[in-house]
């Protein structure tokens, strides 16, 4: 796996990853597109990357990318979640703020083992 791939895969981690409650299909306040910032601390994945995604409904998308997303984002904007891609995941931790900036941080196992911080601002 590249190195491209797994800072992907860690930047999609690093959004709100959303599952919204069964049979709920209701906006989200923290729905629209968001600019995140991906930045390593340890480990041997690229520095840093900067990604927009979209929260449509709580749900996260990134396009162009086929990975597995878990967990979500409350009410209240606290994330917990994973993302996915067969040989790497990344944990990720944080909260989006209603003043449209958000936090956290994120740990891969895998292939690559590297961990950091997140930071996002809404765009929209």
């Amino acid at each position: 796996m590249s190195r491209l791939t797994v800072t992907a895969l860690i930047l999609i981690g690093a959004m709100p990853a959303t599952a919204a409650p069964r049979g709920a299909a209701l906006p989200n306040r923290f729905d629209g597109t968001w600019s995140v910032e991906i930045i390593t601390e340890a480990g041997d994945c690229d520095r840093a990357y900067r990604y927009p995604v979209k929260i449509e409904r709580g749900r996260a998308r990134f396009v162009g990318a086929a990975f597995t997303i878990a967990g979500g984002v409350t009410g209240t904007g606290a994330i917990q979640g994973s993302i996915s891609n067969g040989t790497s995941t990344a944990d990720v931790r944080g909260r989006l703020g209603r003043n449209g900036f958000g936090a956290g941080t994120w740990v891969s196992t895998g292939l690559l083992q590297c961990r950091g911080r997140w930071n996002a601002e809404r765009r929209d």
